[in-house]
This record gives structure tokens, sequence and C-alpha cells, in this order.
């Protein structure tokens, strides 16, 4: 029984509060590229200027809907499917991991390559940085004793 207990715990991460947080933090992933996603689709313009894109021919508009509606569409609906499904938590974890040491490794470089930088590009950074380093805790906290 107790062996059962340490598998379980293993698995799901060591503390039973530990699994609610995860869950909410990738539901937070969810919600957030929804909304970037119905945004930058019903106000491409407005979000395309925001971004620092001056100008889009039709090809840059399809490009720009495409990933900033699309891409972002299929990332909140996984991320909710990885939030709901507590086996795919860990799953969870390492996926955000993955993307988001990459997109904070160009962030740094790009800002810093490219500065200055509007406001809502370094906001955009901070929120970046902020599920890169909620993901490592939650991934720390997750792991067995």
């Amino acid at each position: 029984m107790h062996n059962l207990r340490a598998a379980r715990l293993a698995e799901h991460g060591r503390s039973p509060t530990v699994r609610p947080m995860v869950a909410a933090y990738l539901w937070i992933n969810a919600a957030i590229y929804l909304i970037f996603s119905l945004w930058c689709t019903v106000r491409p313009t407005q979000t395309a200027a925001a971004s620092g894109f001056l100008t889009l021919d039709n090809s840059g508009r399809s490009e720009y809907l495409v990933v900033y509606g699309g891409l972002q569409l299929g990332l909140a609906a996984f991320f909710a499917l990885l939030a709901v499904t507590p086996d795919l938590h860990r799953l969870g974890l390492l996926f955000s991991l993955a993307i988001y040491v990459a997109i904070v490794a160009y962030r740094v470089v790009t800002v810093i390559v490219f500065r200055p930088v509007s406001s809502v590009t370094l906001g955009i950074a901070g929120l970046e940085v902020a599920l890169l380093v909620a993901a490592f805790l939650l991934w720390w906290l997750r792991r067995p004793l």
C-alpha cells in the first residue's frame, strides 16, 4: 500500500496541492493564448501595429492571422486539454518549458539587438519570463522527494 502511494506521489507530484497549481498554470496559458488569438483575429491591424508591424500586404495579413490567430488558438486548445487531463500535467510542464525557454532566449537576444523596443514588446517579454519561471517552479515542486 505504501509503495502504491509513493508511486502515485512520484507520478503526480510530491504534494497534493501541486496538481491544482499545475492545472491552474495550464488553464492560464490556455486563456492567454485564447485571448491573444481572438484579439489578433478580430483586430489584426491594431495588434500588428502594437507589435511593431508597420504595414502588411495581403500575404503578410494572411501570415499574421495564421500565426497570431490560428496557431495561438491551437495552443489554447492544447493547453486546455493538458489542464483537464491530470495524467498530461507533466507533459504540459515539459511543453511549457520547451516553448518558453526558446521564446525567452529569442526575446532576450532580440530586445538587446533591436533596442529600443516598445512597451508592448517589453510587457509581452515580462509575461513570457513569468510563464517560464512558473513552469520551472512547478516542475521543481512536482519532483519526487
